[in-house]
């Protein structure tokens, strides 16, 4: 098989025009001129990306402490839902001693998993402990945790300052509002440390008896995952919106913010988008109300939680103001805070793939000696610029996004479409190749056999194909945690879409490309409206769904015309021979 495109000038397009005139610099200074203005563009938008912010209210020491904060000891791939699952009391030791810098107090969910051993660890350290205790459907679990922190409240009476009995359980609907009073007296009876539930505020207005039971009134307040997500710009306003109504609500009961936070990463809820920054500005502004207004509150969480994401995506796994690995303060006081703090990496990388598509495209035109048209250097440029700009956004999905064997398959192969079609797709262009339909990489042909270059262009094709609609049909039919595969599709769909729009054919659409075509239309136009116009990223997502469609469907129109043409031809064929046999009276 032949991997290199038209050997000589007649057999390239526009090659005779090339050679001659004034355009003989083109071949010489516009792909370098090209080249470096691509390079500008990347290096820009990550200069962009990666400005930093200094908060006018630092978070934790040299200024004040946080209240408090929750913690769960999980790490890696370790989770609270594995059997036997047990944190040692080194792992604790050595988080408890992160947080004593940061937090005067921690919150904990359950006794269990080591956890039993956490007010021992804490007494080391000087922390306080809002001790938990996970109630749940099965009575037998919930009494085994009951006497724990019972017995832990009363040894460690100098570090135990508070146990909430239960923490979301009526938002899961694992029991009655009834049993969970009764729960809450049992444990009130056994101790004489003030006594709390933890549940979304909707749930307490919902179930206000429960304040009767209780010594104050806990409420989970988290802006971002509203039923009506709140922006990062009235977050804070938000939360105390909130507590303000559940003071009314609760006359003589202190209230405390039991959850609140933003998350770091992950995928956006209409326009609200977790990031670094957002987190950050947060964070200092929950902790100056909480200091100006006097009240308690803590943040949730302590450290990223991995194993979160199985259940919530990468959003869910990202709420830590310590990293998961290295366990390290995100954002230590006097330092400036970038969302994207390995810009300059991401934009190295992103130049170097620029300098490769740019050679793949001179390598091409070496090899087959004849010069390219002027339009195929910029859609060239078009393909390296936009891949090296999105390349280091790539890179991170794959590493945020990859949980378990299949997402690390499903994310690698989105980054290597990302890289790969660019680089195939523009040795193609300046060798006059075109993408073959799928029927064709399957033998259905009356051109002859296809070289090498065509199968590796319809095999990117086919693979990109799958993957945006196993993506897309995701985002369709399961949307909450699934994050937008905007910055590798874009690199694939772009470098397809301009090859095929350079190298189109006459042939008839294929049945296959057309289906794959509407399928991804009708997604996109689903997901838009589900996600809502303000999250751009999933705008940006489905535009790439939709020039990938539009790649798929491109001869369309010629195939509506030959068929046009096909029945004009018969018709004048047959026209003759129609009226011979009217006047034969056939």
């Amino acid at each position: 098989m032949n991997f290199q495109g038209p050997k000589s000038p007649a057999d390239h397009p526009s090659a005779a025009g090339a050679l001659q005139g004034p355009g003989q610099w083109l071949p010489y200074r516009l792909p370098f001129l090209l080249f470096v203005l691509s390079l500008g563009i990347i290096a820009a938008v990550w200069y962009w990306l990666g400005a930093p912010v200094q908060l006018a209210h630092p978070i934790g020491p040299p200024g004040a402490k946080i209240n408090c904060v929750s913690y769960a000891p999980f790490r890696g791939s370790q989770n609270p839902i594995a059997p036997y699952s047990v944190v040692g009391e080194r792992e604790i030791a050595e988080d408890f001693a992160q947080l004593a810098k940061v937090s005067r107090c921690v919150r904990s969910y359950s006794t269990g998993n080591g956890m039993d051993k956490a007010p021992g660890i804490a007494r080391k350290f000087g922390l306080k402990m809002m001790l938990g205790i996970w109630v749940s459907g099965s009575a037998e679990k919930t009494r085994g945790e009951i006497e724990t922190a019972v017995a832990l409240a009363k040894e460690y009476p100098d570090v135990v300052e508070a146990i909430i009995v239960g923490s979301e359980v009526l938002l899961r609907k694992e029991i009655t509002a009834a049993e969970l009073r009764r729960t809450i007296r049992s444990v009130k009876a056994q101790v004489s440390v003030p006594i709390t539930y933890a549940d979304v505020w909707e749930f307490w207005f919902g179930t206000p008896d429960l304040a009767d039971v209780v010594d104050f009134v806990t409420i989970h307040v988290i802006p971002f995952w509203e039923d009506v997500p709140v922006s990062a710009e009235v977050a804070v306003e938000h939360v105390e919106r909130m507590r303000q109504r559940a003071i009314v609500a609760f006359p003589g009961k202190e209230i405390l913010i039991g959850e609140t936070g933003w998350p770091s990463a992950g995928r956006m809820r209409e326009g609200t988008l977790p990031s670094r920054i957002d987190q950050a500005r947060f964070i200092s502004g929950a902790l100056s109300l909480a200091e100006k207004q006097k009240f308690r509150l803590n943040l949730i969480e302590a450290f990223d939680q991995p194993w979160k994401h199985e259940w919530e995506g990468t959003v869910g796994e990202h709420w830590g103001v310590f990293d998961a690995q290295p366990r390290a303060f995100k954002y230590p006081a006097g330092e400036a805070i970038s969302n994207q703090p390995f810009w300059e990496r991401h934009m190295l990388s992103g130049i170097a793939l620029c300098s490769a598509i740019f050679g793949a495209a001179m390598l091409a035109l070496l090899r087959n000696g004849c010069p390219a048209r002027q339009r195929d250097w910029f859609a060239v440029a078009i393909m390296a610029a936009v891949s090296g700009a999105l390349l280091g956004m790539a890179i991170e999905a794959m590493f945020l996004d990859s949980f378990g064997t299949d997402g690390w398959i499903r994310e690698g192969v989105l980054l290597a479409i990302g890289v790969s079609v660019p680089l195939f797709s523009a040795y193609a262009l300046m060798s006059g190749q075109k993408i073959p339909a799928f029927g064709e990489l399957l033998g259905s042909t009356d051109c002859g056999p296809l070289s090498l270059l065509s199968i590796l262009l319809g095999i990117l094709l086919g693979v990109t194909t799958v993957m945006a609609c196993i993506t897309a049909l995701g985002l369709v039919f399961d949307p909450r945690c699934r994050d937008f595969p905007f910055a590798p599709m874009t690199m694939a769909a772009i470098s397809l879409f301009a090859l095929r729009t350079s190298r189109t054919s006459h042939d008839a659409l294929p049945m296959s490309e057309m289906l794959f075509a509407v399928l991804l239309g009708s997604s996109a136009i689903y997901i838009v409206f589900n996600e809502g116009f303000e999250n751009w990223q999933s705008l940006w997502t489905c535009a790439a769904y939709a020039l990938l469609g539009a790649t798929l469907l491109r001869g369309t129109e010629l195939k509506v015309q030959s068929s046009l043409i096909d029945v004009s031809s018969l018709a004048l064929e047959t026209a003759p021979q129609t009226s011979s046999q009217t006047r034969l009276g056939v």
